[in-house]
């Protein structure tokens, strides 16, 4: 179980998220490592959209791999390349995000290993066993 935490002294959430989430002690905890948008095929989308798609896919199969969901999720961190691709990657993150609604931040960075990559995504989740 975890607790949420958007305290009245704090601005609300800008989007689908919480401020602070309080996992319980005895939990199981599982860190991704970065997620770039490129299939198993080496195919990689041109756009931020199909990209993110790809990196929430490959997140979920670790996820099920671990015995865990979405539901599971914590924390995500995202990291794109341009200001204007926010809301696409958004969209995509709330499809996958379940209640309680995981801590989530998204920063602007200079590019990735390879100019082709748009959009990175980690999560960290935590399940009590």
């Amino acid at each position: 179980m975890t607790r949420i935490f958007n305290p009245p002294s704090v601005r609300r959430p800008f989007g689908n998220y919480n401020h602070g989430l309080l996992v319980s002690p005895g939990a199981s905890l599982l860190v991704t490592s970065g997620q770039l948008g490129i299939g198993i095929d080496d195919r990689i989308p041109e756009g931020v959209s199909e990209q993110a798609e790809l990196c929430f896919q490959a997140i979920a199969s670790i996820l099920e791999d671990a015995g865990m969901s979405f539901a599971d999720v914590v924390r995500i961190s995202g990291f794109v390349t341009r200001r204007e691709d926010f809301g696409s990657y958004m969209a995509v993150r709330d499809r996958y995000t379940l209640d309680p609604k995981p801590v989530s931040t998204l920063i602007i960075v200079g590019g990735f290993t390879r100019p082709e990559f748009l959009v990175e995504v980690e999560v960290t989740a935590a399940k009590v066993l």
